[in-house]
């Protein structure tokens, strides 16, 4: 089925990409994420390690969070923030916006207890902490890398919006389950109800994320639609949610890579920050050909991240590759 998000002028110059991550809302899709079977590859690792950790505060949590369907809202608003921050405007929730959200739903899948979070104030405190724990499970862990890498994104929509203007941007966001039909925004959803959300001169925040793998629709005060961070397929959450806790290790596999011209395109690429394949080659000194070349072999070894931006592709230190210089450095 079809959500068709209806847009005014108003609501095109209102639109913007986040400008920083936004940790509830990451939260719930990394909670779905968790559920599914997608990306077995990718994530295979990382839903056996937490799975096996969860605690029942956690557990209750995800019970409100399907891997398919609608969540209340107020777990999970479109706003930056620390954790801290955003928990206590989760415990300041008004009662009348939770029995609200609840109802919009209205699903034969929530659990009987939902219906007295309303009342209970110790059982809503317990959800809280479920979240909490949640988020020290799912996300705390590759936090830092998960905000290089949505940076990196939101750079490629800028070019994206300064090249070809609102209109690639809304193309290219999620081009698999999105499409612009001006001045409607279609979305391809796993529901069998069409729906319509007319911004009325709010804008859209265009969310980037690690977990998820299709759109998801926000709607409330700030209408947001969040996109896969990579749609690169080539590229793989792999390097980003590493199960290795020892430096050592990864410095020992990617070492045997770096003979000299491998490492000055790693240094090119430290020093201009999504530079594209011919300004690599320029810069290094070498042909297009072989900086493409150095590129792909670096990021299959996880110190390189590659982001193609209409005919060009765009490459940027992932955390692993910024820590192999330094400690190039401090040796």
């Amino acid at each position: 089925m079809v959500y068709r998000i209806h847009f005014t002028v108003q609501d095109l110059g209102r639109t913007r990409v986040a400008c920083e991550a936004m940790p509830l809302h990451e939260l719930e899709l990394a909670a779905r994420a968790l559920q599914s079977r997608s990306l077995p590859i990718q994530l295979g690792a990382w839903r056996h390690r937490a799975r096996t950790r969860l605690s029942v505060q956690a557990r209750m949590a995800l019970r409100l969070m399907p891997a398919v369907g609608s969540s209340p809202g107020f777990l999970s608003p479109a706003r930056a923030g620390t954790i801290g921050e955003l928990l206590e405007h989760v415990r300041n929730t008004p009662r009348e916006h939770i029995k609200r959200d609840l109802l919009q739903i209205a699903s034969p899948s929530l659990p009987e207890w939902s219906g007295r979070l309303v009342d209970d104030a110790s059982l809503f405190a317990e959800l809280c902490t479920g979240l909490l724990h949640l988020h020290s499970y799912l996300l705390a862990p590759y936090w830092d890398q998960f905000t290089q890498l949505l940076t990196a994104d939101r750079n490629l929509r800028m070019q994206q919006l300064i090249t070809g203007g609102f209109e690639e941007l809304l193309e290219q966001a999620n081009p698999q389950w999105m499409r612009w039909k001006p001045p409607v925004l279609e979305i391809q959803m796993m529901s069998d109800v069409d729906r319509d959300l007319y911004l009325e001169g709010q804008g859209l925040v265009l969310v980037p994320s690690m977990f998820s793998t299709r759109p998801v629709v926000t709607q409330g005060r700030h209408p947001a639609v969040s996109y896969p961070v990579f749609q690169d397929q080539r590229t793989s959450l792999g390097p980003v949610v590493s199960e290795s806790t020892d430096d050592k290790t990864d410095y020992e596999c990617v070492s045997p890579l770096l003979g000299r011209t491998r490492a000055l395109v790693l240094i090119t690429i430290a020093e201009h920050e999504d530079c594209t394949t011919k300004e690599l080659a320029a810069r290094a000194g070498i042909a297009p050909a072989s900086a493409s070349e150095h590129a792909t072999v670096l990021r299959g070894a996880g110190l390189v991240r590659s982001l193609r931006h209409g005919n060009c592709v765009l490459h940027g230190l992932t955390p692993l590759g910024l820590a192999l210089l330094n400690n190039s450095e401090r040796g």
